[in-house]
């Protein structure tokens, strides 16, 4: 128990959610797999695939959150304008999965820089929103240099992956009203959303039917995905045809109208050999099927409690750049979590957004572990400055002079950093 303690440090609640998101994750990926093994007929490969992710993930974790959390200012910070770089050369150059051109290759393996490219973006903004702090909320710029940036990284990411560009910027959006963004730009901000919001979609369905190629090739998608989801279901049941455009979600529908309270248990899932991404944006829908609406719920209130104890790490923080850190992170994960949910239960139209630290896939588990372990990073700093500040209190009058002087020689070196 001691060696576990002193392994994992930080705060115990967010560690628990990790590993029981690991666990829930080892147990459906397993069983949603099944049509893989088909494919590559081999029976483990796909599972311990998955498996070397999360050990992956646990391991990027444990060495994250021992880290000092300002060296993730300067190197998430410098590295925006690679992915910036990178992502304008998959535009042009980039592997081709699904019919979305979002996917590099680095030494054989398939990797979505956009994924990491996010976490930069929060960190940016999460530092213009310090600065924004330091000068007493008073600065009109920072409104205008979050723009820049994070319309920058949207508009690079949104032509192959438009969900996870909202996504960013909605995320961003609720970064900035923490931040305490002048509501007089906010209202604007959110009037020139709605108006861009209106526009996009009448171009998406004024399109050409054939729009299969240059900027215009993911267009067709999202405007099947849109009625697809729009078109009410006004035959009688038993004549319903299931086709290839809605083959995903009505089996999503039928896994989850097949379960009940308890669920048919892990490994008995029917739905899974027909939804051809049952391990990734449709997991949850298996989730639901093999342990019941319990099991979807308690998987839901995870991802709440995970934003709860961001919440309050934040507020134990004694600089701004950190606790906007821990914020935007743990909000774009539950925004994400939640999108996904909504798109397998029939509430939000298809996405291909995974379920963070669930669904399979390496790139979206490296990602989210670099989430994780930041934010326990900050956890973890704060326990040792609360708990140095409490021994210097503890200390007799000549002994807690010196600790004190310490305390105030560490606090002006944070007063730097943030400058």
């Amino acid at each position: 128990m001691g060696l576990l303690r002193s392994l994992c440090r930080g705060d115990k609640v967010v560690w628990i959610i990790f590993f029981a998101l690991c666990v829930i994750s080892l147990l459906e990926v397993f069983s949603a797999t099944s049509t893989l093994t088909y494919k590559t007929a081999n029976h483990w490969a796909p599972f311990t695939g998955h498996c070397t992710h999360l050990l992956i993930g646990l391991g990027t974790v444990l060495v994250v959150h021992r880290l000092p959390y300002r060296w993730f200012r300067y190197g998430w910070t410098a590295a925006f304008p690679i992915f910036a770089l990178v992502l304008c050369y998959l535009t042009m150059s980039g592997m081709l999965v699904n019919g979305a051109a979002r996917w590099g290759e680095v030494f054989g393996t398939r990797v979505q820089p956009s994924e990491f490219a996010k976490i930069s973006v929060i960190v940016v903004v999460s530092t213009l929103l310090m600065l924004h702090k330091n000068a007493g909320f008073r600065s009109k710029n920072t409104f205008w240099y979050i723009l820049v940036m994070v319309g920058t990284m949207c508009l690079l990411i949104f032509r192959e992956n438009l969900s996870t560009a909202v996504i960013l910027f909605g995320t961003v959006f609720c970064m900035m009203f923490i931040g305490k963004i002048p509501s007089g730009q906010m209202l604007k901000l959110s009037g020139v959303c709605l108006a861009v919001a209106g526009l996009f979609l009448a171009v998406v369905f004024l399109s050409p039917e054939d729009s299969d190629s240059g900027v215009l090739h993911r267009f067709s998608v999202w405007k099947d995905r849109v009625i697809d989801f729009v078109t009410p279901i006004d035959c009688d049941a038993r004549d319903y045809v299931i086709t290839d455009d809605n083959r995903q979600t009505s089996h999503a529908s039928i896994a989850i109208a097949s379960s009940n309270v308890v669920g048919c248990m892990p490994g008995n899932s029917v739905q899974r050999d027909f939804l051809a991404q049952a391990y990734s944006d449709f997991i949850y829908a298996i989730i639901i099927e093999e342990l019941g609406l319990l099991g979807g719920g308690l998987v839901f209130v995870f991802y709440l409690i995970l934003l709860i104890r961001a919440g309050r790490i934040a507020r134990k923080c004694d600089r701004a750049f950190p606790a906007f850190l821990v914020m935007g992170l743990a909000i774009m994960l539950v925004i994400q979590a939640v999108v996904n949910m909504a798109v397998a239960v029939g509430l939000f139209p298809v996405t291909g957004q995974t379920l963070p630290l669930i669904s399979r896939g390496g790139s979206s588990i490296l990602a989210v572990s670099l989430c994780i372990g930041m934010i326990l990073s900050v956890s973890r700093s704060n326990d040792e400055r609360i708990a140095a500040e409490s021994r210097a209190g503890s200390k007799d009058a000549d002994g807690g002079a010196a600790t004190v002087a310490e305390l105030s020689e560490e606090n002006e070196e944070r007063k730097n950093d943030e400058r």
